[in-house]
């Protein structure tokens, strides 16, 4: 089944290697059906100041039951991801993390690995926000993204009941 899907991730340092995932999933057909804001929606939306990013990332969640977090070096820390971690958890979505960092970036190499930003919403986290299952991070590369991310967003959506 295709599902809808909205991607997180750091624009700035990891947006080449987000479209290596997000040109994945449009040539494959498991893989369709996913949210994503192009680099004009962003920067347009930056200018206009936090409120409006919030309206822009709930609106562009509406229609999706997953959360896809596209995990580089320094995900954890960005402001956004987290907000969209946590609306994600308030709305019940599927959640999945891919590991990305292992991308070619435009031929300046691989990335080093950044800190699973799902420990701040884990059982022991002490957050009073938490996910109701741990959410699985794969690999990009090592586990074969390209084939199966259809399958993760699928097994997301089951593990949160959508």
């Amino acid at each position: 089944m295709a599902r809808n899907v909205y991607f997180s991730f750091h624009y700035q340092r990891d947006i080449f290697r987000v479209q290596t995932v997000r040109n994945a999933w449009v040539c494959y057909p498991s893989n369709r059906h996913a949210g994503y804001f192009d680099h004009g929606l962003w920067e347009e939306a930056k200018t206009k100041g936090a409120a409006v990013i919030r309206k822009m990332i709930d609106e562009g969640m509406q229609q999706t039951g997953v959360t896809v977090v596209l995990i580089g070096a320094e995900t954890a820390s960005r402001q956004w991801v987290d907000y969209e971690i946590r609306r994600s958890i308030e709305l019940g979505k599927g959640l999945v993390g891919i590991r990305i960092n292992n991308i070619d970036s435009m031929g300046r190499g691989i990335d080093y690995a950044g800190t699973n930003p799902f420990n701040a919403y884990g059982p022991h986290s002490g957050n009073s926000l938490r996910t109701a299952y741990e959410v699985p991070i794969y690999d990009w590369i090592h586990d074969q993204g390209y084939r199966n991310f259809g399958a993760w967003v699928e097994a997301a959506a089951v593990r949160a009941g959508r």
